[in-house]
């Protein structure tokens, strides 16, 4: 049944002898339809989406593709009913010739999953062709002495169709001298014929005129014709014969100009003239031939003069003759059959289309990179051909029919460690020695978010004079990312706490795209000692450190920068990093600062007017104590204006025995601070 254009059974049907539809599926899912030549443009060959089990409504989503491998616009596919029709004409000679099997392969791809199908879709002949002899008028030249029995060949019909449409039957006109002899099909090499029934007789009829017709098995058959005309001579009654009446021989494709094909040898019973010989070819051999071969006149050796290429043509038949130099002359008839042996002469060819690219770190293995096509011209083992890739990649080759590759994800892929691929795809064929061919596929790795933003340290120590000013910049902090583009975008921000009745953003920002940290109001030392952002939990360990660090982002200190300033009160000494004691409750004083507890770190000592061991101006106290804690800390003395850390003067060591508990004394009010007596070290542009 056919269907029109739109793929809907409204066509008018057609005979079943013209139209001849045949779809199966083969054990690896191979679609096979078949589809007769000449068909009009419209005519149905099969419901390609649902033999290939897709659903109408995913074709367009799906980006439903038909490929036909470079055989044009044959054949197309209706999106709204997934059926495959005819588009426009097909001539079965025209793509196939002679050859007996014809097959247009087209190749399905759908996307989202990606899905390739390969669907093969079968031309059938039809008798479009008639039967074509070489010319339309064939001369001949026959003695009227020649005996009865005597054979002179015809060079029959040719019909570019194929099997029954092909197969050709002859008849001759009328006549009481010659009746034709037609090869039976296993004699196919030996020529058409005509036998001489009757003695001519020169005199009575010097010619004759018989019209041969040719008819092929096609339905309804087709025929062709071609007009002999016999001119009947007389005497020279020996035709040259040749030993053999087909010679075959073999010859490789490379064969260089000049080499020896074969030497064919005729003889003849006359003597003198009448016995001399000629050799040619037959005046009907085809161009062809003349360009490739070359017979000597007088030996009858036949020479290669031009190439030889078994892609084009694997046998040349060569209808050869020895002519007498009698008068009038006689011919001798045979063939030649050159076979031409295949050579390793063709590299295999690569094509190779993209499909996913670039590939995303994250890919899924197995998915399709490119598909890779590849043919060799040549025959048998120098045309079988294997694909390998470049070793040591996250990729592997899969082949999904015959010649047809799949580049394919074999393991999992890290754009940090490697951001592209340049792959080499190698065919190779089986030829000795082989012949290969190469072919680059650049893959590049795409970037997914798959690295967290990391800091230098996990810790920073910042020290910021008090009383600066409102949108100072105290520090600047810097994180990166091993990602790319936006992946790679790093965005600061705090973490919210509270800072004693206060959040700590009312003390500090950070701007979210450089990084710098800014005290939004001035700092003051005697309230805020020690600010800190995502501070870790205090460690009661005296011996892990003589100041406070930071958790993942900083620590504030406040600090006079280990200056002793002279109060009311005597020296005060505002060291956020060390504790002291002395022996006797009434020698000193020792209070935690704002926000500080027990088994902090962070301690501040005055000297009162009492204390009897008081130091001189400048001069530092040579021991303390932490209270709860079995620790001595001993300071060293250095010049007043020596700028050095304090973790340089800190010395620790074990009480030798067990201090008294000592009553606390409420500690006096912070002096107001006077100007001071060295800078201290801005760490703004940390």
């Amino acid at each position: 049944m056919l269907y029109s254009s739109r793929g809907d059974p409204e066509g008018q049907p057609l005979l079943l002898s013209l139209l001849i539809l045949a779809m199966w599926v083969v054990g690896s899912g191979q679609l096979h339809y078949s589809v007769p030549e000449e068909a009009k443009h419209g005519t149905f060959v099969g419901r390609i989406a649902q033999d290939l089990g897709l659903e109408l409504g995913e074709l367009v989503p799906r980006l439903f593709q038909l490929d036909s491998k470079g055989r044009g616009d044959l054949l197309e596919v209706n999106l709204q009913n997934g059926i495959l029709f005819v588009n426009s004409r097909m001539d079965r000679e025209e793509l196939c010739g002679r050859s007996a099997e014809c097959s247009i392969h087209l190749e399905v791809i759908v996307d989202r999953p990606l899905q390739v199908f390969h669907v093969d879709v079968e031309v059938k002949d039809i008798n479009d062709n008639p039967p074509v002899f070489p010319a339309t008028q064939k001369n001949l030249f026959i003695a009227e002495s020649r005996p009865l029995d005597s054979r002179f060949p015809l060079e029959g019909a040719s019909d570019a169709d194929i099997g029954e449409n092909a197969l050709l039957t002859y008849r001759l006109s009328p006549n009481e001298y010659f009746s034709l002899d037609v090869p039976t099909s296993n004699q196919q090499v030996k020529p058409l014929g005509l036998v001489l029934r009757k003695l001519l007789d020169r005199e009575k009829t010097p010619e004759l005129h018989l019209l041969l017709t040719a008819t092929d098995g096609g339905k309804p058959e087709l025929t062709g014709t071609v007009q002999l005309l016999i001119t009947v001579l007389d005497v020279n009654d020996n035709a040259p014969v040749f030993d053999r009446t087909l010679y075959t021989v073999k010859l490789p494709e490379n064969a260089s100009i000049g080499t020896l094909v074969i030497h064919p040898n005729a003889s003849d019973l006359d003597e003198g003239l009448n016995g001399d010989i000629i050799y040619s070819f037959s005046s009907d051999v085809s161009p062809d031939i003349k360009s490739k071969f070359h017979m000597d006149p007088v030996s009858g050796a036949i020479t290669v003069i031009g190439h030889m290429d078994f892609e084009e043509s694997r046998a040349h038949k060569i209808p050869v003759e020895a002519v007498d130099k009698g008068f009038p002359p006689l011919a001798g008839h045979c063939t030649v059959l050159v076979e031409v042996v295949d050579v390793n002469d063709n590299a295999p060819r690569l094509i190779i289309k993209t499909l996913s690219l670039p590939v995303k770190e994250d890919a899924r293995l197995g998915t399709v990179i490119a598909l890779i096509s590849v043919t060799d011209l040549d025959a048998d083992a120098n045309g079988q051909v294997t694909c390998s890739l470049t070793p040591h990649v996250p990729f592997k080759l899969v082949s999904t029919y015959k010649n047809y590759y799949s580049l394919v994800l074999d393991s999992a892929l890290d754009r940090e460690s490697m951001s592209a691929y340049e792959l080499v795809v190698t065919a190779r064929d089986g030829g000795s020695p082989s012949l290969w061919a190469t072919a680059s596929v650049s893959v590049e790795v795409a970037d997914v978010n798959d690295n967290a933003p990391a800091f230098a340290q996990s810790e920073y120590t910042v020290f910021v004079k008090e009383n600066n000013p409102p949108g100072c910049h105290i520090f600047t902090v810097s994180a990166g990312d091993a990602d790319a583009q936006e992946n790679a975008l790093v965005s600061y921000s705090l973490v919210e706490r509270r800072v004693g009745e206060r959040a700590l953003s009312s003390y500090v920002s950070v701007h979210a795209e450089s990084g710098k940290v800014y005290a939004l109001q001035p700092l003051d030392h005697e309230e805020l000692e020690l600010l800190q952002f995502q501070p870790r939990q205090p460690n009661p360990d005296w011996r892990y450190s003589a100041s406070l660090r930071a958790g993942m982002h900083s620590s504030v200190h406040l600090e006079e920068a280990g200056i002793l300033r002279a109060g009311p009160g005597g020296p005060d000494q505002q060291w956020p990093t060390v504790s002291s004691a002395t022996p006797e409750p009434e020698a000193g004083e020792v209070s935690p600062p704002v926000g500080a507890g027990v088994n902090s770190n962070s301690w501040t000592f005055k000297y009162g007017p009492g204390n009897p061991k008081q130091s001189g101006p400048g001069e530092l106290p040579d021991k303390f104590i932490i209270p709860g804690s079995p620790a001595i800390i001993s300071i060293r003395q250095e010049p007043t204006n020596n700028q050095i850390d304090k973790s340089d003067f800190i010395t620790f060591g074990k009480k030798e025995e067990t201090k008294k508990k000592k009553k606390k004394k409420k500690g006096n009010k912070t002096q107001e601070k006077k100007e001071k007596g060295n800078s201290t070290t801005d760490n703004s542009d940390q």
